[in-house]
């Protein structure tokens, strides 16, 4: 099982056992592909078709299914990035926010200081115990502006 982190696989295998299910040879393969490099956001119908690709045998109520255990467990955030359609990441990475593109769909990650400093300060301001957040802004790509 060479692409998947040892830490992950442990960390879901508890939290499996502690809700009674089982281990699967499917949900390992799922797990491995999810968590292989490069981390970025995928379609649940990605991850089904790297799956199938080792276990034609996964289903796409398997890949959901372990997704959203995935996301129940902490591992993994479910995104809704507009067009209704779910994307999934790893968790646990550093913390980052979006641009998405509201014509062909991409997705550039950033990180910026001053913006994480300003919302520090606001939620001080506010009196506020802050336990998460994301940022989300939309238009369109630099490619799509010159169609």
């Amino acid at each position: 099982m060479p692409h998947r982190k040892p830490d992950k696989v442990a960390q879901l295998q508890k939290y499996i056992a502690s809700h009674g299910l089982k281990w699967t040879s499917q949900r390992s393969v799922i797990v491995n592909r999810f968590f292989a490099p490069p981390h970025r956001h995928y379609r649940l119908e990605e991850i089904l078709e790297k799956c199938r690709r080792e276990d034609a045998s996964i289903s796409y109520a398997t890949v959901y299914r372990t997704l959203i255990m995935l996301v129940e467990a902490g591992m993994a955030y479910q995104r809704h990035f507009g067009k209704g359609q779910s994307l999934f990441e790893p968790s646990g990475s550093h913390h980052h926010d979006h641009l998405i593109c509201t014509d062909c769909g991409a997705i550039v990650e950033f990180e910026n200081q001053t913006i994480e400093k300003i919302q520090e300060m606001v939620v001080k301001k506010h009196g506020f115990k802050l336990t998460h957040h994301k940022m989300e802004l939309y238009g369109l790509c630099a490619k799509c502006q010159k169609k």
